[in-house]
């Protein structure tokens, strides 16, 4: 017989900034001509510049012909993309990177999910306090954690990041496994120093503060 993964059950019944859009929708359409100031999915503002639009342009067109065409990809994208993003996005800064370095997938929201399958599922983690919510559904999704509980999930170490602290997530104060760094924090905007990260140690090195 087939199961589902059981997993997915102990996710909330709606992704947070799906249930944020509904709620601002309400309040907007409740209160016509109130400005809302929107902090949820970060969006743009600008439209592309022309040397974007002029490469999607010239692309389509090598699309509409069948000696430029393009089909599948190479799995690890194209190797001029490959070139151009070694060059101009490392080795412009002095970043010793190399084009068989780099590969382009389709986004890194699907690439925090899925770098997690190479891990072992019994790993500890901690993610910061407020946080991205694909950090902690991504791990849920995967197993590492227990049930909802008050608020939070089951497993999960909770780094609280508060005014009292300059909202940059405290150091666990158990030994973990793996640690979600963000930062700029996402959603407050706080960035940890140097010093703030030299002082945290992990379960393997033995060392903790």
């Amino acid at each position: 017989m087939i199961k589902i993964n059981e997993d997915y059950l102990k996710l909330q019944s709606s992704y947070l900034f799906s249930d944020i859009a509904k709620r601002v929708k309400a309040f907007a359409d409740s209160n016509p001509g109130r400005e809302i100031i929107r902090l949820g999915i970060g969006d743009v503002t600008r439209a592309l510049p022309g040397a974007c639009i002029d490469a999607l342009h010239k692309a389509v067109d090598e699309m509409s012909i069948d000696s430029t065409f393009r089909g599948y990809g190479p799995e690890q994208g194209y190797e001029f993309l490959r070139g151009a993003i070694a060059e101009n996005d490392f080795q412009a800064f002095g970043v010793d990177i190399n084009p068989d370095e780099v590969f382009v997938s389709d986004g890194a929201k699907c690439d925090t999910g899925n770098i997690l399958e190479i891990l072992s599922p019994d790993l500890k983690i901690a993610v910061p306090d407020p946080v991205y919510p694909v950090y902690v559904d991504t791990n849920v999704m995967a197993g590492r954690t227990g049930r909802w509980n008050n608020g939070r999930y089951e497993g999960l170490i909770y780094l609280e990041a508060t005014e009292a602290n300059g909202y940059v997530p405290a150091i666990p104060d158990e030994p973990v496994d793996l640690i979600y760094l963000c930062f700029p924090n996402n959603p407050t905007g706080a960035t940890a120093t140097r010093e703030q990260l030299s002082t945290v140690r992990c379960r393997l090195c033995g060392i903790y503060p």
